[in-house]
């Protein structure tokens, strides 16, 4: 082979080991180190980082090159994710900083360079057939990144290689301690970046009117207080206040306007029956109505069963039964196949049909009134 490749290296094991695979099947590999946005307030480890890919690819021999995409990220990514924060609902920046800048912004400056593909060091696996190429889950259940892949094209997809996505977490730690690789030992990232060791709250409280507001039960009886409406989503049970006695409670619902949370003792009290999605995305062809698919709302959750159905530029989602799925949030869609399950993409849970009861309409009952 004589393939030019550029591997988004980000200074961990999974693509290190990405590059050393495509380099022993003989492509001419140049590893990329690319630069994001961080706030000057947040301490990050990009730093760092940089200087493990530069020896990660004095190690292999193979050249080093940096893009800065540091005004594509805070506009892309981080301004996306406030935003979609300040109107109640959760965002996946992860899911958006591959489509705007790995597989967006990166791709597109990698072409320009001349290399035929681009290559990270993602879980994930792509199958071609005759006329299309499929995104199928990594062997690796577990490590699965293909939730956070599913607004690929077959244009993203085709130019495209996920040489780990065979392979297991393990043996690709063996495989780096194997080649003495410098972050054969190096732990695994966790997070974003941007965020470094602060919580999101305090984050967000940089650029977001964060008030206390009312935790309130479906009777409408006050009996908490939170953060901030915009920090919660639906299903969580941490965060906010109660008074002695009760709980636990989880958050069944969110009101911005009146910067109140609804919560309940039952958890199930935070599913729906169905979701509507917007802004859908497909990798090939949508799914085909009145057929059964696997769904997840949320990375690592078990898969559940649904039927979908187009309305219009929408998606109506229906579960088998009720499930947690907050709006801001995305579904993503499976085929299963005996090969493995074959990621058809998925849209973003709409914030209408977002709670069963709205707060506007309880009356609500102050705490201190409550005995």
């Amino acid at each position: 082979m004589n393939h030019s490749i550029y591997v988004g290296l980000s200074g961990g094991v999974d693509s290190a080991v990405a590059a050393a695979m495509l380099k022993a099947q003989g492509c001419q590999v140049t590893g990329v180190f690319i630069k994001i946005w961080q706030p000057e307030f947040i301490e990050c480890t990009w730093r760092e980082d940089r200087l493990d890919a530069m020896r990660v690819c004095a190690a292999l021999e193979i050249p080093f090159r940096e893009i800065d995409l540091s005004e594509q990220y805070k506009k892309e990514v981080v301004d996306a994710m406030i935003a979609d924060y300040a109107r109640g609902v959760t965002p996946n920046p992860d899911v958006l900083c591959n489509r705007a800048i790995k597989f967006g912004a990166f791709a597109a400056w990698a072409r320009k360079q001349g290399a035929s593909a681009v290559a990270t060091g993602h879980y994930a696996r792509i199958k071609s057939e005759m006329s299309h190429v499929e995104l199928m889950r990594a062997t690796d259940g577990a490590k699965d990144q293909s939730y956070f892949l599913h607004t690929l094209t077959q244009q993203d997809l085709r130019f495209a290689i996920f040489p780990i996505g065979e392979l297991p977490k393990a043996l690709v730690r063996k495989e780096a301690q194997r080649l003495q690789l410098p972050v054969a030992q190096k732990p695994d990232s966790q997070g974003l970046c941007f965020i470094g060791e602060v919580t999101m709250r305090d984050f967000l409280a940089r650029y977001l009117p964060l008030t206390p507001g009312r935790v309130v039960e479906k009777s409408g009886r006050v009996i908490g207080e939170h953060e901030g409406a915009p920090l919660y989503t639906l299903g969580q049970r941490h965060g906010f206040t109660v008074r002695k006695g009760g709980g636990p409670y989880f958050v069944v619902g969110i009101d911005i306007p009146s910067n109140t949370v609804r919560v309940s003792k039952k958890r199930d009290d935070a599913a729906r029956g169905s979701v509507v999605l917007e802004h859908a995305s497909w990798t090939h062809h949508g799914p085909e109505s009145e057929t059964d698919y696997l769904v997840q709302a949320r990375y690592h959750e078990e898969p559940v069963r649904t039927r979908l159905a187009r309305r219009g530029e929408q998606w109506l989602v229906t579960f088998a039964k009720p499930h947690i799925a907050s709006p801001g949030q995305s579904v993503v869609v499976y085929r299963p196949t005996p090969q493995g399950d074959v990621c058809l993409g998925g849209g973003i849970v709409s914030l209408t049909r977002s709670s069963q009861v709205k707060v506007q309409d309880l009356k609500l009952v102050p705490m201190s009134t409550v005995q």
